[in-house]
């Protein structure tokens, strides 16, 4: 199940009044390529917002877009309730880019607290935000070490502490784990939390599913350039699977459990698609009282990778 983007956003002004992220018909064109084509979309505030889709979807423009790096060649948005460029607001909002980059010769200490500078953060307050954010990201030990010697996880750890300074409010993370082991995406996602609950609102960008399921509130999927499915992350994932070995039932009795899904029957198994797991007790006392005899019962709650690949397979269809 999914939600209409338009009345996602109608949802979301009820229910908060106060959006982090608005589009509406957000489009960007180079020449003859569309990379994107009229993104409607809406993030609440204090949320964490996973925006998903293929290779090529528009999600790297669409987040450029949103931090005002290039101009929409229509449409419009807004960001903590600014328009999108606002110079004013980027000072609220933090963002950890997938290609990063800082100077090898600098130490983590002295690169964060250059962007402390170019953030705007007071002087005298830069030293604890410095070892707030080192301390953070896991890296006091290597705070005085050059760049140069650091790993790509390490570096990417550097990123993500370069976004947290001066608590922003919105903070855009694309690919924070990909350069990560087990460890460190178990780090960034108590990160994330943190930051949720201290009331920031965090929009992810990634292609590790299993991650955005264990953190997100809400998510959107694109692809090619569109929005094909928005909403709770319980109600894109909602549904499921559950499999009953029975014997007895006839066709009459396979009729009366039309009521519980799309039903495929094999060598003995009885397959519900798009079924609740939560229902199979309510499935199996049904089958019992039509006169099946029950021998296992299966159940899978359907994965955010699951609905993923499924909305991608019907939108090219």
């Amino acid at each position: 199940m999914s939600v209409h983007p338009s009345a996602h956003l109608e949802q979301a002004r009820a229910a908060d009044g106060s959006l982090a992220i608005e589009t509406h018909d957000l489009s960007k064109r180079y020449g003859k390529i569309v990379a994107l084509d009229g993104l409607v979309m809406s993030a609440p505030r204090g949320e964490v917002f996973g925006f998903l889709g293929p290779n090529g979807a528009g999600k790297t423009t669409a987040v450029k877009l949103l931090l005002g790096l290039v101009r929409p060649t229509s449409g419009h948005g807004a960001v903590l309730g600014a328009p999108l460029g606002d110079r004013t607001t980027r000072r609220a909002v933090g963002y950890l880019p997938e290609l990063f980059r800082y100077q090898e010769w600098l130490t983590a200490r002295e690169v964060l607290g250059l962007h402390c500078a170019l953030v705007g953060i007071a002087q005298e307050r830069r030293a604890r935000e410095v070892d707030a954010a080192l301390d953070t990201v896991g890296l006091v030990r290597r705070a005085d070490d050059r760049v140069a010697t650091f790993s790509k996880g390490m570096q990417q750890r550097l990123g993500l502490g370069v976004a947290l300074l001066g608590q922003p409010e919105l903070i855009f993370l694309d690919e924070p784990t990909s350069a990560l082991d087990p460890v460190g995406r178990y780090d960034v996602r108590e990160v994330i939390r943190a930051l949720r609950q201290r009331g920031s609102t965090v929009f992810l960008n990634s292609h590790l599913l299993n991650e955005v399921e264990q953190v997100c509130d809400r998510v959107a999927v694109v692809n090619q350039g569109k929005v094909i499915a928005i909403g709770p992350l319980a109600a894109i994932t909602a549904g499921g699977t559950v499999r009953v070995r029975v014997t007895g039932l006839t066709s009459a009795a396979e009729m009366a459990l039309g009521g519980f899904g799309p039903l495929h029957v094999e060598a003995g198994w009885y397959t519900f698609s798009g079924l609740d797991p939560a229902r199979a007790p309510d499935l199996v006392a049904e089958m019992v009282r039509l006169g099946g005899r029950i021998y296992a019962v299966e159940s899978r709650q359907q994965t955010l990778e699951d609905r993923f690949l499924q909305l991608l397979q019907e939108d090219a269809s």
